[in-house]
């Protein structure tokens, strides 16, 4: 991490310090909560500012969860988002050992809190975040504190995410790619924004310490290695890898090779910033009779193969906050009018690919309106539904393991 921290601190509500753990011995208790109570006097609540200040020689970083912040300070040229995602960690470590994270956990835990803050960061810089492995050597109990004095093999080796000897009567591996489509379309059915963004989720159930590789079907390794990239490569943006993932084997030959953590964890995450087809295709037609009635008509289209099928889909269309009275009809699934969102909710539990389904809804509107009225809200119309076995990008994934 570029940049040491000089301290932490984990403050109530009110900006006043609960613990702080000094790793330099620059940046006071004192001055943290001056600059706290001078952050809340003169920009309000905290938590809509900015999670970076530079204060009198001194760069503040702070989260907030439930009612406490959480804060490194520095007087290094640090890199924020690395002292940012390190107090996230701690946040997952203390809900680990405490169940949940506020100020009352915090103040009947103080040791554990110590002890954590000792070897999760050594002179500013972070050590150990993974709490399975700090678990093993800082016990809650007191009574469990006296069995083994002696730090586990992961703390002393290479591999922090995972402990020695561990064993399994069958070795087992899953690995599920999960994708979310972000797609904006405008009235026209042009299609403003699209992107594709995934992620790699893995459960390992491997004895010893097992060396794995992923290779995908990455437009750059199939250039490099002179293969056709026509009709199945795939150009992934913004990765982001677990940190048992050997970064230079990948920057090398593009191969994931990596020692597992034991269990579940996201391997890797990426994004896909290209033209994706709307996979459910939604019109909707607008009919006013006179200014006492509305007709709302709707028609929804699968646009993926048969052999696929999207499930809990959920379609919300908006109308007039003052609509009254709903007749609803639709030719599959359920419908209902969902006054406090001013909108109309369309559930389909099953929708096969190539089909296509209708919905048909009236709605009363007052008789008496304001001659000059505020203009109408024009609210987008949103889907939401998940495909099982079906990615959208074409990402392909082959494995291999071996102790």
């Amino acid at each position: 991490m570029a940049g040491a921290a000089s301290a932490l601190f984990l403050l109530d509500i009110k900006g006043r310090v609960l613990v702080w753990r000094d790793y330099r011995g620059d940046v006071s208790a004192v001055q943290a909560e001056r600059f706290f109570a001078k952050l809340i006097e003169k920009e309000g609540d905290p938590e809509s500012q900015d999670p970076v200040v530079y204060d009198n020689g001194v760069t503040y970083m702070f989260i907030q969860h439930n009612n406490v912040y959480l804060m490194t300070a520095s007087r290094q040229n640090c890199n924020a988002a690395s002292h940012l995602l390190f107090l996230h960690r701690v946040v997952d470590v203390f809900k680990h050992y405490f169940e949940e994270l506020e100020e009352e956990s915090l103040r009947d835990n103080f040791v554990v809190v110590y002890e954590l803050l000792d070897e999760m960061m050594d002179f500013g810089y972070p050590q150990y975040t993974e709490a399975k492995i700090l678990s093993e050597f800082i016990k809650t109990d007191a009574y469990r504190m006296e069995v083994s004095q002696r730090p586990p093999m992961a703390v002393t080796n290479a591999v922090s995410w995972r402990s020695e000897g561990i064993r399994y009567k069958k070795n087992e591996v899953f690995l599920d790619v999960v994708e979310s489509v972000n797609i904006l379309v405008n009235s026209n059915g042009q299609i403003i924004r699209s992107d594709v963004v995934g992620a790699l989720k893995m459960r390992t159930y491997l004895s010893g310490m097992p060396e794995c590789k992923l290779g995908l079907n990455d437009r750059v390794l199939l250039e490099a290695q002179g293969r056709s990239t026509k009709g199945k490569a795939i150009d992934l943006d913004d990765i982001k890898f677990h940190q048992c993932v050997r970064l230079a084997r990948f920057e090398n030959d593009r191969t994931i090779s990596f020692i597992p953590p034991d269990g579940s964890f996201d391997l890797m995450t990426y994004r896909l910033s290209t033209q994706v087809k709307p996979l459910i295709w939604v019109e909707a037609q607008v009919e006013r009779h006179s200014r006492s009635r509305i007709e709302i008509m709707v028609k929804a289209r699968s646009q993926f193969k048969e052999r696929s099928t999207a499930t809990n889909v959920e379609i919300e269309l908006p109308v007039p906050s003052d609509a009254t009275n709903p007749n609803i009809r639709t030719s599959m699934g359920s419908a209902a009018y969902a006054p406090e969102n001013d909108a109309l909710l369309w559930k389909i539990k099953s929708f096969p690919g190539g089909k296509e389904y209708m919905l048909r809804a009236e709605f009363s509107l007052p008789s008496i309106t304001a001659e000059e009225g505020a203009p109408e809200r024009k609210a987008p119309i949103r889907v939401k539904f998940e495909i099982p076995y079906f990615t959208v990008s074409g990402i392909q994934v082959c494995a291999c393991t071996h102790d």
